[in-house]
């Protein structure tokens, strides 16, 4: 079986960070044949970085090379929609960062399309490949935990001066950039979608959330609290209780350890790249990348560990709590 081909969108930070966790794979398994940037030179030097054949200014080089199978988008938020649309339409299979749009309408419109085109999608909500997670789903399934009772998980670093966080011209704000991982670490508890949405923001001088605290209200008076800042640094934990016990994910975005119903600590290592990660844990970006793999050997254009309706769920709930604090991009439209 030949190796899945990848594009990559974007020479940035993440982009580098997910190729260098290809690297990790299996060379017969994965391949990045091709990276385009905005700037030739940035393409350029990540290529000769990365080993990779081909480079190109701007995406739609990247779209039309008949040598890319799968499209992994690492590009700023408000670009998600239009190059995901653009690669669709060049036939290419897709793997977009999180959050995969700036909001759940334009979120409908890109997943309609990949339908539409008969090709897989899948927002990169990375966390839930780590086996941690994979543990915790079953620890769930298995009723060790009993009926979920709680949640409680925060996400928060000092990145108030970041410009990709809180900029509203590059799509900024927490609830955006870390609300994605808070909301779904609450959902793979609690498995269904919330009745209430209660949240409160502090906001910057450009309208963006730089701190968000929110409660998800579920069915059967299930309730995940949440905090996202980009003020302080937070425990960054997810504590999953139950009515026969907890489970507690560290580093819950990105977790290679979590602590067991019985207190006991289990570790995952990760692999090591060839080059340094810009960000924690990153090795862990293998663990979507196989999965696309897995999904596109069996023909299927959706993820069921991030499926399409999860996808909406959680930019339904990203644009319940931006309204409920005042943020407001342009993508949104008119009042």
């Amino acid at each position: 079986m030949k190796p899945l081909r990848w594009g990559i969108v974007s020479a940035g930070n993440i982009s580098h960070d997910f190729t260098n966790a290809l690297a990790t794979l299996p060379k017969e398994d994965h391949q990045v044949v091709a990276i385009s940037a905005r700037k030739l030179a940035d393409a350029s030097n990540f290529a000769k970085l990365h080993g990779i054949g081909k480079f190109y200014e701007g995406y739609e080089s990247l779209a039309k090379d008949a040598d890319v199978d799968v499209v992994y988008i690492g590009s700023i938020n408000p670009t998600h929609y239009d190059i995901g649309i653009m690669m669709l339409d060049h036939g290419k299979h897709v793997l977009c960062e999180k959050p995969l749009c700036m909001n759940e309408s334009q979120s409908k419109r890109l997943l309609a399309h990949a339908k539409e085109k008969k090709l897989f999608i899948m927002e990169g909500i990375w966390s839930r490949f780590f086996p941690a997670y994979a543990l915790l789903k079953e620890r769930i399934d298995a009723g060790a935990l009993g009926e979920i009772k709680e949640v409680d998980v925060e996400f928060g670093f000092y990145m108030s001066d970041v410009d990709r966080l809180r900029s509203k011209e590059l799509g900024g704000g927490t609830v955006l950039d870390l609300g994605v991982y808070t909301i779904q670490a609450a959902l793979w508890a609690f498995k269904a979608p919330p009745e209430k949405i209660v949240a409160i923001g502090e906001l910057n001088e450009e309208g963006v959330d730089m701190q968000v605290i929110a409660e998800l209200h579920f069915p059967g008076g299930g309730i995940a609290r949440m905090k996202t800042s980009a003020l302080e640094k937070l425990d960054n934990q997810a504590i999953i209780q139950g009515t026969k016990g907890t489970i507690t994910l560290n580093d819950f975005w990105c977790s290679t350890s979590l602590t067991d119903v019985d207190g006991s600590l289990k570790n995952f290592p990760l692999e090591t790249g060839p080059h340094c990660f810009n960000f924690p844990n990153s090795g862990g970006l293998r663990y979507e990348a196989e999965h696309t793999r897995q999904c596109l050997i069996t023909g299927k254009i959706e993820s069921d560990i991030v499926p399409h309706s999860e996808s909406l769920l959680i930019a339904q709930i990203q644009d319940e709590m931006r309204k409920l604090i005042g943020v407001r991009f342009p993508e949104d439209g008119c009042k």
